[in-house]
């Protein structure tokens, strides 16, 4: 179906002419997030620039039956803002303002355009700080954290999005604007701030979010740790755990994701160690000084073969420089990867890795590590060449390692979310009877099912047809068309 003039007449009316993309050539800008490998054109996309004007277009295509899909700085990667090919994107980039910073009550009001760093930054001055940093802080929004339910390193002590956000200003799909939670974080009733977080941009769209902020921490010590094998570094995570130290962060890398992120940023990373932890401590001087003694014990005990300790803030952030780099880094020892996202239990990480080195043998494609060792989130990155065919397998081979970690007693996701890339696998960890409560609830916010459809669900359609992943034609790949 084609959205005719009169409803792109009607979006216009909403916003502005000039707010309304139809031009091809610009709605391709918009045609994947960053799982680059599914790509799907939008016929229009809307640059709203406040939550009326937002509420507007959904009314517009809740009258005409346009699916529309929101999007943020597009730098999810399980293909949750993929546009729908007869729909809209909605795009919040507009709607960037830190509207409120209160240090009393330390709380902060943001609209969803704001990045994640952006947050911290306006409460620096009173001493505050948003705890959730993904490794992408500097560029995704806090729109897409509240839709991902995004974590980050520091997530082992202080949790995910869902326990930072107090409450969201939502646009139903029917264009109605509601409020869920309070400025406390309570509301009387069902929990629905807790159904909207997470749930990845299916049940409407979030134009102003409440966000509670924490007091700088008075001291932080940071160390980078290296390890003769995984399974060394694995047990020390195990009994830091155990000692009942709960650190600020316990990032594990391989040698791969060292060896790419050391050529990118230079942090002083050992190229070609097996393992790497990098361990932060942070709070009341006195006992992080204790525990961080603790910590320098417990990974000697298991073979450390370096243990740099940062002087200064200038060294810390180069060592978290290292770690966050990873992802972006791989690009310089593969023209091509997938980024996977699953969790395992914290003492079956050294099995899960050795059975993800087993698996990428077989396919013959290599597979580096970086991940949240603490909670045991995992983000192998699944190296190819599409150039050399390889990326069918390597799309496969992605799709088993989230697999494996729910056969390993984890789960699909542990921040990146469900999107288009893994709904065909929820099957394997939740039954027909849990899949048709998350349809009924998402049917209770959506009947009309135009919020951002085929993600998070597997449809047989989607699982048999595969959308969106795109193939060139073999004349695209001899030069002789070209696609727009």
């Amino acid at each position: 179906m084609s959205i005719g003039s009169g409803v792109e007449q009607a979006f216009e009316r909403a916003l502005a002419p000039e707010d309304v993309i139809s031009d091809p050539v610009r709605c391709r800008s918009y045609e994947c997030d960053g799982l680059t490998g599914y790509r799907v054109v939008p016929q229009l996309v809307l640059l709203p620039r406040s939550a009326e004007q937002v509420a507007a277009a959904v009314r517009v295509c809740a009258e005409h039956g346009v699916p529309f899909v929101a999007r943020g700085a597009g730098t999810g990667l399980s293909g949750g803002a993929l546009p729908v090919a007869d729909g809209v994107v909605i795009s919040l980039a507009r709607l960037k303002r830190v509207l409120e910073v209160d240090p009393v009550d330390r709380r902060a009001v943001v609209e969803p355009g704001v990045t994640n760093l952006e947050i911290t930054a306006a409460a620096a001055p009173h001493g505050l700080y948003y705890a959730p940093d993904p490794s992408s802080q500097q560029v995704c929004t806090i729109g897409g954290n509240v839709a991902e339910n995004s974590g980050g390193a520091h997530c082992l002590k202080y949790g995910f999005t869902t326990n930072h956000v107090l409450s969201c200003e939502v646009v139903l799909p029917d264009g109605s604007l509601v409020t869920l939670g309070s400025d406390t974080g309570e509301q009387a009733g069902p929990d629905l701030r807790g159904a909207f977080l997470g749930s990845e941009g299916t049940l409407g769209i979030t134009t102003k979010i409440t966000v509670r902020l924490l007091r700088t921490p008075e001291s932080v010590r940071t160390l980078l740790a290296d390890f003769p094998s995984i399974a060394a570094a694995g047990d020390v995570v195990s009994d830091i755990v155990a000692a009942g130290i709960v650190p600020a962060a316990v990032e594990m890398m391989d040698t791969l994701a060292i060896e790419a992120a050391e050529e990118a940023v230079h942090a002083g990373y050992t190229v070609g160690v097996p393992a790497a932890l990098v361990v932060e401590l942070d709070g009341p001087a006195e006992e992080c000084d204790a525990q961080f003694e603790q910590v320098k014990e417990i990974c000697d005990r298991h073979g450390c073969t370096r243990l740099h300790i940062a002087g200064s803030p200038e060294e810390r952030a180069a060592i978290w420089r290292g770690r966050k780099a990873a992802f972006a880094a791989v690009g310089r020892i593969s023209p091509d990867y997938f980024v996977q996202d699953g969790v395992v239990p914290r003492t079956r990480l050294a099995e899960v890795l050795d059975r993800i080195a087993g698996m990428g043998a077989d396919a013959g494609l290599r597979v580096a590590n970086v991940f949240h060792a603490g909670d045991g989130n995992l983000h192998p990155l699944v190296l190819y060449s599409a150039a050399a065919g390889e990326t069918e397998r390597a799309e496969e081979l992605s799709g088993r390692i989230a697999e494996l970690c729910v056969e390993l007693g984890g789960s699909l996701s542990g921040e990146h979310g469900i999107g288009t890339d893994k709904a065909c696998s929820m099957p394997k960890m939740f039954g027909e009877d849990d899949l048709a409560v998350m349809a009924r609830l998402r049917k209770a916010f959506d009947p009309d099912g135009l919020c951002n459809p085929g993600k998070v669900l597997p449809t047989p359609r989607l699982c048999g047809e595969r959308p969106g992943r795109y193939r060139p034609h073999p004349l695209e790949e001899a030069g002789v068309i070209e696609r727009l």
